[in-house]
């Protein structure tokens, strides 16, 4: 076999400079015979340049001939673009979904820099068209993965319903806390400054005394203190006050010795206290308690210890105490229908829990998580609330806060009849409960107000301005369509990806 000639051969240059201009040559080439389609744009942003490929996306774009689109600004002529961000930014985008009128598209966007490292434009690839044909087989596993998430986390809210019902059938020394911390949805300065405060009295062993309306999220932070405190693995047990009849408050706080009165169980009963020993006792609605009952607590308390109904023996505890109350306790002390030691024994470390009208900015956070936790329950997808519902839901002053707020939002989720729902479904709901609802949020906060005196401000990287700006303008369309995802990324011409990716990695 003759040996292999290759003087004759193509050789690479023999310079770094060579090589590299010459992989840049074959690349270019490369994505503009095998991609869809290809343009550039100049610095100002001013398309220079189109590839045939991309020509044939013209008409559906509004334009019958090449001379039109040449030498417009790209976001006049494709809608939904995001070239400008690369432009003043100089950070590729390699994966991208745009969507307008042409179709959808899988994209990639490249600025382009001279010899200095100076971004002077940007080329815009339509790597694929009609992904939801071209890309079908990843779509696919995309969905199958997405449904076995879907059935783990129906399964796995059906587990913890379950261990919940064993918890409850194995008896109260079983109980442990459902809740933490993130369970309290929010991030206003309001919620923030509750869990705040929360978090620093799961510190201590002092009483915590919840204060706040019926339905903030008071027995829930309780939950989420005794799980963060020291007494995490003891058990967690709670009693209603307000729920128990008055003569059976002392058995139910103090037990019951075996055969104490007539039809008493031989074996005795034990009582809250006894059954939270090393753990944390959570005294829900203490305001109701009766005067009678008061000194009998407030002698525990102190004691260390207490004495069940029918006993002599007194039966020393271990318990850290959390109480609530959505009563003004300092009113009933100074009415003389609470006892003010006791009310100075609580009120070690007082805890307000705002109402849901002071925390408005929580409210589409809030709707998600119900709508996701009713999505769970029911095996459904999540519900869409529409912006002008989420407005709507922001303006009302929901006296019953996040219970009435989860009761609405129930109700329109098993009445609608499809998954969106809108302003008019919930104002039925509304009235239907004898309420008349509130005017829907205006944002007024949206505006920014630069004065043109101060240009020391603009005397920083330009990508950490443009990244500014871009994030004040999430905000701003966040807000104005209360929470609404979807519409966000319409109003601000981005995929739905691309805005996920800016809310997790703001910046």
């Amino acid at each position: 076999m003759p040996p292999l000639l290759i003087d004759d051969a193509p050789a690479l240059p023999l310079d770094a400079q060579g090589i590299l201009e010459l992989a840049a040559r074959s690349m270019f080439h490369l994505f503009s015979s095998v991609s869809q389609g290809m343009f550039l744009v100049d610095l100002s942003g001013r398309i220079v340049w189109v590839n045939e490929g991309y020509q044939r996306f013209l008409p559906d774009l509004g334009f019958s001939s090449l001379d039109q689109f040449l030498g417009r600004m790209v976001e006049e002529v494709i809608p939904n673009t995001g070239m400008r961000r690369v432009l003043e930014s100089g950070n590729p985008v390699l994966i991208d979904l745009l969507t307008n009128k042409a179709g959808t598209f899988v994209v990639s966007r490249i600025p382009l820099r001279d010899d200095a490292g100076s971004v002077i434009g940007a080329i815009g690839i339509v790597l694929f068209d009609h992904p939801e044909t071209t890309l079908q087989p990843l779509i696919s596993k995309f969905a199958l993965l997405q449904r076995d998430l879907d059935d783990a986390r129906r399964e796995l809210a059906s587990q913890r319903r379950r261990s919940l019902v064993a918890a409850a059938a194995a008896g109260d020394g079983e109980r442990r806390s459902k809740y933490t911390f993130a369970s309290f949805i929010g991030s206003s300065p309001a919620a923030a400054e509750v869990k705040r405060q929360a978090r620093r009295a799961a510190q201590s062993s002092s009483p915590v005394l919840l204060l706040g309306e019926t339905g903030t999220g008071k027995e829930l932070l309780a939950h989420a203190i005794h799980a963060a405190s020291s007494r995490a693995g003891g058990p967690f047990v709670s009693v209603n006050i307000a729920a128990v009849p008055d003569t059976l408050l002392e058995a139910e706080f103090f037990g019951v010795a075996p055969g104490a009165y007539t039809g008493a169980s031989a074996k005795g009963r034990d009582g809250k206290f006894k059954l939270a020993d090393g753990g944390t006792l959570f005294l829900d609605e203490i305001g109701d308690m009766p005067q009678s009952l008061q000194a009998k607590l407030l002698r525990a308390l102190q004691e260390g210890e207490i004495e069940p109904l029918g006993s002599n023996k007194l039966v020393p505890f271990n318990v850290r105490i959390l109480a609530a109350t959505s009563r003004d306790l300092s009113a009933l002390v100074r009415e003389g229908r609470f006892r003010e030691d006791l009310f100075y024994r609580l009120h070690v470390l007082p805890v307000r829990v705002p109402p849901l009208r002071a925390r408005r900015s929580d409210i589409p956070a809030l709707v998600e998580s119900l709508g996701d936790d009713l999505a769970l329950r029911n095996g459904t997808p999540p519900p869409e609330v529409l912006s002008d519902a989420m407005a709507l839901l922001a303006g009302q002053p929901w006296r019953g806060n996040i219970r009435e707020l989860r009761n609405v939002i129930e109700q329109a989720v098993m009445r609608s009849e499809g998954q969106s729902i809108d302003a008019a479904q919930l104002e039925r709901i509304l009235r239907e409960a004898g309420v008349e609802p509130a005017a829907p949020v205006q944002d007024t906060t949206a505006v920014v107000v630069v004065e043109a005196e101060d240009e020391s401000r603009y005397l920083r990287p330009l990508a950490e301005q443009v990244a500014e700006l871009e994030r004040r303008a999430i905000q701003a369309a966040m807000k104005a369509h209360g929470g609404n995802k979807l519409a966000t990324a319409r109003q601000l011409g981005i995929s739905r990806a691309t805005l996920y990716g800016r809310l997790e990695n703001p910046e």
